[in-house]
């Protein structure tokens, strides 16, 4: 049975994470940023993390640490703002390859410093805090209008099916370590910025550079709802069971964060 719940997790993950890119491909940066971080993945992954622990104190753990691991992500996303100018102009497959690997190395050292650093505080408050300061920073990001026209070229199978392979492990990653006793752990993995790493490489091959940079600060301020859906479920999910507990968690992300997000970088549009 745990066996199955990993797989189960992990093909459910990897179903729902290959839409964002065909979001941003088909609607541009700004609008199809946001489609891109309406939570997804975490939807399998906090449901699959409470049936594999049942527990409160646990499941807070894990759901406590998904808002710190999308802070990251919002700094993950953001590098990729910052780090290609940096970059000199060498072949393309070689600066993509550097500049991923320089921004998963920074991911990566946020990530073990977050869980050493917060494995005595409440999860809830670290979750909450991280909260705040992942929507002011992804209001930072999008003050100003950054350019995000619709992709002109049509991403490949492969590249779609590599994205949603990147997720489903991902997840059941996050979910085997639920099961081993590693909640914290288990949070930070559930989060791993696959689905934002692979639409980057993606969008860059298929598209080129404009795309997903434009895309980085839309994707910052919108992912801010996968974390406030964390911490909604954490509540929600053992009130209401899994089912209903996760509907309304994901309404509760949608409304408090994806649709004031979208009417506000929509202003930005109209204001530029």
């Amino acid at each position: 049975m745990a066996t199955m719940n990993i797989f189960l997790s992990a093909f459910f993950a990897g179903l729902v994470a290959i839409l964002a890119t065909v979001a941003i491909e088909k609607y541009g940066g700004v609008i199809g940023g946001i489609f891109g971080t309406v939570p997804t993945t975490i939807v399998p992954a906090a449901a699959f993390i409470w049936i594999a622990d049942s527990t409160q104190s646990s499941f807070e753990s894990s759901m406590g640490m998904v808002p710190v691991g999308m802070l990251l992500n919002s700094f993950f996303l953001w590098l990729w703002r910052v780090i290609p100018p940096i970059i000199p102009e060498w072949n393309f497959s070689i600066r993509l390859t550097i500049i991923t690997l320089i921004n998963l190395s920074f991911w990566f050292a946020g990530a073990i410093i977050s869980v050493i650093l917060f494995s005595e505080l409440s999860p809830m408050l670290v979750g909450g805090v991280a909260l705040v300061i992942g929507l002011l920073f992804g209001r930072l990001a999008t003050r100003r209008y950054c350019p995000a026209p619709r992709g002109k070229n049509k991403v490949g199978i492969t590249i779609l099916s590599s994205r949603g392979i990147a997720a489903a492990i991902a997840i059941g990653v996050a979910v085997w370590l639920s099961q081993q006793g590693s909640p914290l752990l288990a949070g930070i993995a559930s989060v791993f910025p696959a689905i934002f790493l692979t639409t980057m490489v993606a969008l860059w091959i298929s598209q080129g550079e404009e795309v997903p940079s434009g895309a980085v600060g839309p994707m910052m301020l919108g992912s801010m709802s996968v974390s406030l859906y964390a911490l909604v479920a954490t509540v929600l999910i053992p009130s209401f069971g899994i089912i209903l507990g996760s509907i309304f968690s994901w309404l509760a992300s949608l409304i408090f964060i994806s649709i004031p997000v979208a009417f506000t970088l929509k202003s930005n549009i109209s204001a530029s």
